[in-house]
């Protein structure tokens, strides 16, 4: 298979039967990840669920994939929470092609807001829950949908400074480096003109924001998020090498 498009006609029977199965409350979305990642979706049924449609963009996690940050990125069975405050069980299956390469996604996103709701009524009238006292709590998912691609990157910098924990005019070299090894590892600058948006948001220029780069990334290409060891293995430029950080990038 070179592009998703050889099995086309598998891929709409595929969604087909699982939209009858599963009814309105199951989001299927199909991306084409050769595309430009802002218009990634080519095929999409109960797409009210996430407000998306066809030719809008990919989700956070895709791009991590696609950055080389996560080798498998299938997931399964997870729970992400909307901004319009939806509860959905969802799963991702990577597709790739004769060489391995990613060229496109199958998504699931079931809404299970009405269940949940069932749910903790009968656990508050039975007040009873089996296992209760040895399960462990369910990891949720850190995943933005979102029509539009500067969304995705407004999410991915919204968590990167909620790694930092503070705003960007209080934070200092070090953190300001580890705010873009993050961006970098979650793909961020695979969309179109983030760099742009991340010099503007950190009063950086473009030359400061690629030395920054640089520092958080290791031999091997991964990000070094851990600030001690960055401080350790990498030597910082001063200020006046890397250029006045108060100057926005033109």
């Amino acid at each position: 298979m070179k592009t998703i498009y050889d099995n086309w006609p598998f891929w709409q029977r595929l969604l087909n039967m699982l939209e009858n199965e599963f009814g309105n409350r199951c989001e299927l979305i199909l991306h084409d990840l050769t595309r430009d990642y802002a218009h990634t979706v080519v095929d999409i049924r109960n797409g009210h669920i996430t407000g998306r449609k066809i030719g809008d963009c990919g989700s956070n996690l895709g791009l991590e994939v696609l950055r080389g940050e996560v080798k498998d990125g299938d997931r399964y069975n997870y729970v992400v929470h909307t901004p319009d405050g939806k509860i959905l069980r969802s799963s991702t299956m990577f597709l790739y092609d004769d060489d391995g390469n990613v060229i496109g996604s199958l998504c699931i996103n079931l809404d299970i807001t009405q269940t949940v709701a069932l749910e903790g009524i009968l656990h508050q009238y039975n007040r009873y829950v089996p296992g209760m006292e040895t399960e462990k709590p369910e990891e949720e998912c850190k995943e933005t949908f979102a029509g539009n691609i500067s969304d995705v990157l407004d999410f991915l910098i919204e968590q990167a400074g909620e790694l930092i924990g503070k705003p960007a005019d209080e934070m200092n070299r070090l953190e300001k480096i580890r705010f873009t090894g993050y961006l970098d590892a979650k793909g961020a600058f695979l969309i179109t003109k983030a760099s742009d948006r991340v010099c503007d948001y950190l009063k950086i220029s473009r030359y400061t924001l690629y030395n920054y780069l640089d520092l958080a990334r290791t031999e091997n290409g991964e990000c070094n998020l851990n600030t001690k060891s960055l401080t350790k293995s990498t030597k910082i430029l001063p200020d006046s090498q890397v250029g006045d950080e108060s100057q926005k990038q033109t």
